[in-house]
């Protein structure tokens, strides 16, 4: 019998994985969280999970519309995507498509991104994407949970050396196997909150980038683990700390030659984009709201998108819909180096193949419709008062996660991008949490009213 060519690529896989001393591989796909499911099966049968033999019940998860008397949905990895977990090399890990009977399943996450990454395709364009992760580390204590550093005491902590160094032994475990997969660490800090870091490592295509976020999260977390730490990716767990942002740097290349299309050494109003770029820009501020609902997608977010808040006397947060040239109080920011756009609104708590996605949709739609995002704002935006703010007919990004669903809601796009079933199951879930959250009775509101009156 003749080997199919999609046979043999499992059979090289599982060859290279063998010899690397795996023995089981994780077939995972995310929840609307983009919290990763997973299933694991003997890496001898890597060619029975290639072909979809993995059910999986899209009623028992959140964000995978499904009723409990509809056939399961088939998890088929993506066999690039194969990773060997740094932690537990017995164990490789893979990216999934998840499909419903025998079609690519509409409301799963990373089959929405691939949508409008062939939609930007059909342009004639690669998108790719840098995602710089922020994340607090802390330890649990009987008192609750602290930072990691007893050194990390400074009310404006950023880049300190010591509590980088006080925390050196997982920093670099961490950045080794980050460079071992391929992932090209060139930077890593101690940020600007107590217990808080980030690891920047190199762009890739949207798809591939949106896989390592998601995988990010997990390997920090078990990595973490072994020292008596955890790692969290709530945005904002202290008020009077900064937020973990997960800026979005963006461009998109020429699908044949990779030239990047966002870079230009002849730029008018002086941020080095092409008008490739400032219509992207034009797209993206246009449905901000709605996208807020997707990068900024819990009721934490909201504490971190407010101009003060930190005990360094800023939150690096933008709270206008605006961009600007090498400015942080914009939405979207243009470094210095130009050539990519970058988008502050998104934390490293949202689904990074929805955010991509709905992010790429709108930039797309500016292009198509060759829009203006206007002049940009080289100022501090934060110093901005109420009747500025109105003068200048400045938009704000949404004060609440009611309010940036309720935009969701309202934008076209959203259905589009999302499709029709995941469309409202974000919009039943987050609606939902949001409610939740309005009925729920604070230690704040015990503590001012209870002996108020």
């Amino acid at each position: 019998m003749s080997v199919t060519t999609a046979e043999a690529a499992v059979e090289t896989v599982q060859r290279k994985l063998q010899e690397a001393g795996v023995k089981y591989a994780m077939s995972s796909f995310v929840d609307l969280h983009g919290n990763i499911k997973t299933k694991f099966v003997p890496l001898s049968h890597l060619p029975q999970m290639a072909a979809g033999s993995e059910l999986f019940t899209g009623a028992a998860l959140d964000g995978l519309p499904q009723d409990i008397s509809d056939e399961e949905l088939s998890a088929r990895p993506d066999l690039d995507s194969a990773v060997q977990l740094p932690w537990r090399k017995e164990v490789a890990y893979f990216s999934s498509d998840l499909y419903h009977e025998g079609k690519p399943f509409e409301a799963a996450s990373r089959n929405i991104l691939k949508r409008q990454l062939e939609a930007a395709k059909e342009l004639g364009f690669t998108f790719n994407l840098g995602i710089e992760t922020e994340f607090f580390v802390l330890k649990d204590t009987p008192e609750g949970p602290v930072e990691v550093s007893d050194r990390d005491n400074l009310s404006k902590p950023c880049y300190t050396a010591p509590a980088a160094l006080d925390n050196f032994d997982w920093l670099t475990e961490m950045v080794e196997a980050m460079n071992e997969m391929g992932w090209g660490v060139y930077s890593f800090d101690h940020e600007d909150a107590q217990g808080q870091f980030e690891i920047d490592f190199k762009y890739a295509d949207a798809l591939t980038m949106a896989d390592r976020a998601v995988f990010f999260r997990l390997m920090a977390n078990e990595m973490v683990r072994k020292h008596g730490y955890f790692a969290t990716f709530m945005p904002k767990p202290f008020a009077d700390r900064s937020g973990s942002g997960a800026h979005f740097n963006m461009s998109l290349a020429d699908i044949d030659t990779g030239e990047n299309l966002f870079e230009t050494d002849s730029d008018p109003r002086g941020c080095g984009i092409s008008d490739l770029g400032y219509q992207f820009i034009a797209g993206v501020l246009k449905h901000a709201p709605a996208i807020c609902a997707v990068i900024a997608p819990t009721v934490n977010s909201y504490k971190r998108l407010v101009r003060k808040g930190s005990m360094s006397g800023s939150t690096w947060a933008p709270v206008f819909v605006s961009y600007g040239n090498n400015n942080r109080t914009n939405m979207i920011r243009v470094p210095l180096a130009g050539g990519r756009v970058e988008c502050r609104a998104a934390d490293i708590s949202g689904n990074p193949y929805l955010g991509a996605a709905i992010i790429l949709a709108a930039g797309l739609q500016g292009i198509r419709e060759n829009l203006d995002p206007g002049e940009p704002h080289t100022e501090n935006m934060y110093n901005y008062t109420e009747a500025e703010i109105i003068s200048n007919g400045l938009g704000l990004l949404p004060r609440t996660l009611g309010e940036a669903i309720e935009e969701f809601a309202a934008d076209s796009l959203s259905r589009e991008v999302f499709g029709e079933k995941m469309y409202n199951a974000y919009i039943d879930y987050k609606s939902q949490e949001w409610d939740e959250y309005q009925a729920h009775v604070s230690e704040w509101e015990i503590k001012r009213y209870l002996k108020f009156f």
